[in-house]
Formats: C-alpha cells, sequence, structure tokens
C-alpha cells in the first residue's frame, strides 16, 4: 500500500477546469457536467429532464403558470448537480419557447432565485451555430455536412465543413409544437400525417432551393426525437445500417403509427416520454427528407449543449468567437479602423477609472464596450446622417455569432446612442442587464466618442475622472479647455443630454 501511495504521489495532476452547460429546451432540459484538461473536454455527468415547456405557450405566445412551475421544479433539481460552480463555469443557454413567450421575464426572474447564473435566450441562428459546433468537436468525417436538429419548438439546418459552419436556419416546427397543431387529442390518422409533413415543407420552402445548391455529402441529425426514431429504424431492418434511417423506415413508422390509431395504443420500443411527440417528429422529418431530397441521415448524440461546452473550452482558452464577428463586421462594412481605435483607447480609459466607483467591473462589460467601440459607426455604410440609428439597426438585425440575444441587443443599443439625444423611452429592459448599468455603458461610451470627435492621433491629453453615485467629472490640464472651445461647447451640450438619464457631467 505504501509503495502504491508513493507511486501516486509522483504523479503531476495537470490544472483542470470544471464546466457546466444547460440548454433550456422546448422538450426537455439538458445539463451537462465535463471538465476541460489540456484542452479536451470531457463529459462527467448528464442530467435530462422533459418539461415539455412549450405545451405551455398559447395562442398569444403567453406562457402557462402550470409551464413555468413544471420548469421551476426541474430547475431545482438541476441545481443541486452545480452547487457551487464559479459563475463563469456555468452557462445556461434557453431556446425557442422562451424567445416566443411575451412573458418570459417572469420565468427568468423566478429562475435567479435557484440559479444565480444568468440566462441567455439565444437567437435561432446561434442556436443552429452552437449546435452544429457540438456536432462539429464529436463527429470524423470529411466533406460539407448538413446537421439538422428537431426540438420541441424549432428545427435547426446547418450546412458546415470542419468546424465552420457555413449557411444556418431555424424553422418554427418542432415535435411539441406540432403534436399541440396536428395530434392534440392523441388520435394518429393518415390525415393528421398528412397536414403535419405538408405543414413541414411549406416552412422548407424558405430554404430548399438555398440549401440544395450549396449540397452536402453527409446528413446528420441531433436531439431526442431523431435519436428514438432512428433506434426504431434500425429495429424495423436489422440489415439497416446501424445509426440511420432513411425515407422508407420513415413512412414505415407513420404507417404503424396510424395502425395503432391513438397514442395510447401505439407499441413502439422507445421510452414513455417519447411517445406523446413521436408522430409529430416523423411527420417533420419526412417533410425535411422530402425536401431535401435526403436518403438517409445518420444521428449524432452531440447537440447545443456540447456546442456550448466547447465554446466555454475556447472562451476559457481566450479564443473568444464574438471578437472574430466583430471583427469580420467591421471589415464587412468598411468601419474607420483607426478612428474605432481612438474612440476604443478612450473608451477602456473612462471604464477603467469609473468601474470602481460605478461598480461596474468585470469582463464581460469590458467586452461589450470594446466592441461597441469598434462598430459604433457601422451604420456609415448606410448614411452619415442618423449614424447612430443606422448602427443600431444594423447591429440589432444582422447574424451576430457568439452573441446571446440580449447581448446582441444591448449592442445595438449602445451604438444607437452613441451620440445625439438620449431617449429613454427607447432603452429597452433587459432582463441580463440592470438598467442603471446599461445607462452607465451608454455614457462611457458617448464620452470616448465625443472626446475622439476630431478623429486626430494625439489631439486628446491625459485626464482624470472622479466618480460619484451619479456624477461624473473629467479633469483635462490646466488651460487645456480654454484653448477648444468647440470641445468645451461640446461637452456643454453632452451634460444636457446626459441628464435624462438624472446623470450630472462636470468638466474642467
Amino acid at each position: 500500500m505504501t509503495e502504491l501511495s508513493e507511486a501516486f504521489s509522483k504523479i503531476d495532476a495537470r490544472p483542470t477546469t470544471q464546466v457546466a452547460a444547460l440548454d433550456i429546451g422546448s422538450n426537455s432540459f439538458h445539463l451537462v457536467v465535463a471538465r476541460i484538461v489540456a484542452g479536451s473536454v470531457q463529459i462527467l455527468h448528464r442530467v435530462k429532464q422533459k418539461v415539455r415547456l412549450a405545451d405551455g405557450l398559447d395562442k398569444h405566445n403567453r406562457l402557462s403558470d402550470e409551464a413555468m412551475q413544471r420548469g421551476l421544479d426541474t430547475l431545482q433539481i438541476i441545481a443541486q448537480s452545480i452547487k457551487g460552480f464559479e459563475p463563469d463555469t456555468v452557462r445556461i443557454v434557453a431556446t425557442y419557447t422562451l424567445r416566443k413567450a411575451k412573458n418570459a421575464k417572469d420565468f427568468i426572474q423566478a429562475a435567479k432565485q435557484i440559479l444565480p447564473y444568468p440566462i441567455e435566450v439565444i437567437s435561432g441562428i446561434e442556436e443552429a451555430r452552437l449546435i452544429y459546433s457540438g456536432v462539429a468537436h464529436t463527429v470524423q468525417n470529411n466533406g460539407q455536412r448538413l446537421v439538422v436538429d428537431i426540438g420541441g419548438g424549432s428545427t435547426e439546418f446547418i450546412i458546415g465543413e470542419g468546424f465552420e459552419s457555413k449557411m444556418m436556419r431555424s424553422l418554427q416546427m418542432g415535435c411539441v409544437s406540432y403534436t399541440k397543431r396536428f395530434f392534440a387529442d392523441g388520435i394518429l390518422t393518415s390525415g393528421a400525417f398528412k397536414k403535419a409533413v405538408t405543414a413541414a415543407q411549406q416552412e422548407l420552402e424558405l430554404i430548399d432551393a438555398k440549401y440544395l445548391k450549396l449540397g452536402w455529402r453527409h446528413c446528420i441529425g441531433t436531439s431526442g426525437t431523431i435519436k428514438a426514431i432512428v433506434f426504431l429504424a434500425q429495429s424495423l431492418n436489422e440489415t439497416n445500417p446501424e445509426g440511420f434511417v432513411s425515407l422508407d423506415n420513415l413512412k414505415t413508422l407513420r404507417d404503424k403509427c396510424i395502425s395503432a390509431g391513438h397514442i395510447k395504443d401505439l407499441k413502439l420500443a422507445v421510452t414513455e416520454d417519447r411517445i406523446p411527440v413521436l408522430a409529430a417528429g416523423i411527420s417533420i422529418l419526412i417533410g425535411v427528407f422530402k425536401s431535401l431530397k435526403i436518403t438517409t441521415m445518420e444521428y449524432s448524440a452531440a447537440a447545443l449543449r456540447e456546442g456550448v461546452l466547447y465554446e466555454m473550452e475556447e472562451h476559457l482558452a481566450h479564443h473568444d468567437i464574438r471578437e472574430r464577428t466583430a471583427q469580420s463586421l467591421a471589415t464587412r462594412y468598411d468601419v474607420d479602423v483607426d478612428q474605432a481605435k481612438r474612440v476604443h483607447l478612450t473608451t477602456l480609459e473612462l471604464y477603467n477609472q469609473c468601474k470602481k466607483g460605478w461598480k461596474i467591473g468585470g469582463q464581460q462589460y469590458r467586452n461589450l464596450l470594446s466592441w461597441a467601440a469598434l462598430l459604433h459607426e457601422i451604420g456609415l455604410q448606410i448614411n452619415s446622417r442618423g449614424v447612430q440609428r443606422h448602427s443600431g439597426y444594423i447591429l440589432q438585425n444582422v447574424d451576430l455569432h457568439g452573441f446571446n440575444q440580449e447581448q446582441q441587443i444591448l449592442l445595438s443599443v449602445l451604438a444607437r446612442f452613441h451620440r445625439k439625444k438620449l431617449r429613454p423611452d427607447e432603452i429597452p429592459e433587459f432582463w441580463q442587464f440592470d438598467s442603471d448599468l446599461v445607462n452607465k455603458l451608454i455614457i462611457i461610451l458617448r464620452l470616448g466618442v465625443l472626446l475622439n470627435i476630431k478623429r486626430q492621433d494625439d489631439f486628446l491629453p491625459e485626464f482624470k475622472v472622479l466618480i460619484e453615485e451619479k456624477k461624473l467629472q473629467i479633469i483635462f490640464p490646466e488651460q487645456w479647455l480654454s484653448n477648444k472651445p468647440i470641445i468645451s461647447a461640446d461637452l456643454a451640450r453632452e451634460a444636457d443630454y446626459l441628464s435624462v438619464l438624472n446623470y450630472k457631467l462636470s468638466y474642467s
């Protein structure tokens, strides 16, 4: 025993980071806990809970109290698995249902009492990108691949090669929403299947031509719905390639459902909780196969949460995709890089001097200001008149890979109000960001822009910022301002603008 202990004492343990990714889906909540060691992600623990959150969405896109409670009860269970995790090592993403729900804020606020980590509502495109990332890190094949993920409320379609996604779309069709729409009474008829397949093909009319033109060598399906269907396909025919499903398999499964006549009489070898949404899943997949002319589809266990994990590994290694996204946008829209750099340097100097007094420390806020400084003039591509409105519009509507919905909206707000009048009623209420924090970030960027209005290097001297609650004083070198009447006038006007946010600006 002593020799064994000595042997272990001579082994150097590599530094590891334990991380967790939680996917708040429309059908299920998935938690994956992993450790990152030597640049690789090793899965340690998984939790999957069926919630059917999308079942609680009414025709007005309001989430029912019952569905919210199911979700909150599930979060109570999941919370035990990530208790004590550091904030930077947990990422929670929410998809279709919380994107659609008008009262999503109520659920998120209640969830904050259970999980001390922010919940990010991500766009359909961002969901698609993360799904592809999960597959790309775990599936080894050459050439372009089509990845299809059927969720509870939406289905994502991605064409990519290697680790790069080339085309991404998210369509509003899912196994829970289609169950409510076509199989709500549990009756399985040929007519119901036909309507569901047709509806799926109508959705696919938005993308089928572009996807077929780009093409792919491999077709991969993810999600629990496709997993169940692939498993059933395997049981239909022993000569069927393991892990694959064909259109003939799907038609056979559809016919078995019709023969059963009702969900409760369906005798198929799948878990009990998967039975209620199986018909909808089969219908969607038949529509996908027909519209995209798919012959066979392979199943991959990796999906959104794995994509989140691998991206966390990239973030921890300081390879942030959001930085690449911002740089790509700056290039595409011909941003004046020299001016962006001036504004960036001044904005970060203001942030560094303000963060302690205003209690806004944190890498996330520093990064958001950096990206806003780089992209605040992106609207010049449209028109120099009203550039702030054009910049805000572009950043609100363009695909910003790596940014969740709230981060993208905040970035657009910062750009929208980087100059001219402030309109507090047009600043949205955020779930992730306190309203006063948002105001402070707006003020810092505005001053970074204003102080570089001359667009000249070496124009701005060193300055000092004094902070006191809602007061901000900028102190320049003696006599500097007296020789800059226009800058003085600009600062006076800015003080007037900031008063609508109940902030007082002074300078000397």
